[in-house]
């Protein structure tokens, strides 16, 4: 396999490092949000920004594809397990680890471009194929759709108090609130297994979350 140009491999490193910066100062400040902040805090300058992103606009616009790859990762990683419940169960975990809906903030506020498009609809594609193979080997509950668990994985991604202690610069009690975490994610995505009584009221809308791009 070809090693990349430095430049290249550079210019990737620097664009993971702003992805997780703004999902950040994203949580934080919402859409108001200034590129000087996340660059900032990647420890990106600005020249190196705007070299490589001709506006605010188009910078958001490839966070947001970058994000979505790393939807499409933890999908493809899941559809490679054998069992489909712990197929479903890395999507949901890696998802919370790596802030999965980080960047929601920016829903119809920035255009949607053909590659976020395109991306979105990978995404979707396969992750539907993960809630399909788990309701056809009977491990999730029928009455749960694939939107139900991503709004589950957006509640249960909110401020926790691992980021809290995390931007505090705080070790003492990591290791443990991280732990306290997983039991708190599996005792929620225990919910989703066959043997519950019903869910009360209507499925959401299949488009209920995607709808919140439009401008």
């Amino acid at each position: 396999m070809a090693r990349k140009a430095p430049r290249h491999a550079e210019a990737e490193r620097n664009d993971q490092a702003l992805l997780i910066a703004a999902k950040q100062v994203l949580k934080a400040e919402g859409s108001r949000a200034s590129v000087a902040a996340i660059a900032a805090r990647a420890g990106v300058g600005m020249a190196t920004v705007y070299r490589r992103y001709r506006t605010k606009e188009e910078f958001f616009q490839r966070l947001c594809v970058l994000a979505l790859e790393q939807w499409i990762e933890a999908a493809e990683e899941g559809l490679r397990m054998d069992d489909p419940w712990d197929g479903l169960v890395h999507y949901v975990s890696a998802a919370l680890e790596f802030g999965g809906g980080s960047l929601g903030s920016l829903a119809g506020t920035v255009p949607v471009s053909e590659e976020m498009a395109e991306a979105f609809t990978r995404s979707e594609r396969l992750w539907h194929a993960l809630v399909a193979r788990a309701h056809e080997a009977g491990v999730l509950r029928a009455d749960v759709t694939s939107v139900d668990v991503d709004l589950l994985i957006e509640q249960l991604g909110q401020a926790s108090l691992v980021e809290h202690l995390v931007r505090r610069g705080r070790t003492e009690g990591l290791d443990e609130a991280r732990a306290a975490r997983h039991r708190t994610v599996m005792i929620a995505l225990d919910g989703l297994r066959p043997g519950h009584p019903s869910l009360a009221g209507p499925p959401p809308a299949a488009d209920l979350l995607s709808r919140r791009w439009s401008m």
